[in-house]
């Protein structure tokens, strides 16, 4: 793991191994990437602490480690884990961080032409 690009932190995604829903994503460094391997559960390295800490260590809601992947650059982690405790990862109460979806504009396509084009006119 290439821990020297981000400052000695890499991001870390967890996704539930079962659903395949992303959870949360955090941050590791060399110690919490160690820990997470040698406990089975994930540690992630708090920014705002300075400090290790344990998914679900207060709360119960533990991320029991299933699988690891890391990526082609080496630099970001892809947990899939087994929700342990209630099941909601998110200090929100939420069963997933992703919990807020922000609407888009729908992409236009040759499908989906924007209105008032060729498509929408009069024959």
């Amino acid at each position: 793991m290439n821990f020297a690009k981000f400052s000695g932190l890499v991001p870390a995604v967890v996704q539930d191994d079962t659903s395949g829903e992303v959870l949360m994503v955090g941050f590791m460094n060399e110690q919490a990437w160690t820990r997470t391997r040698e406990t089975g559960f994930v540690t992630f390295f708090s920014r705002s602490r300075s400090e290790l800490w344990t998914k679900g260590a207060t709360s119960g809601n533990r991320l029991e480690v299933k699988r690891i992947f890391v990526d082609c650059d080496d630099d970001t982690v892809l947990i899939r884990a087994k929700r342990l405790g209630d099941g909601h990862v998110c200090h929100t109460g939420q069963r997933s961080c992703f919990h807020i979806e922000v609407p888009i504009k729908t992409a236009v396509t040759a499908s989906n032409p924007p209105e008032g084009s060729e498509k929408d006119a009069p024959r």
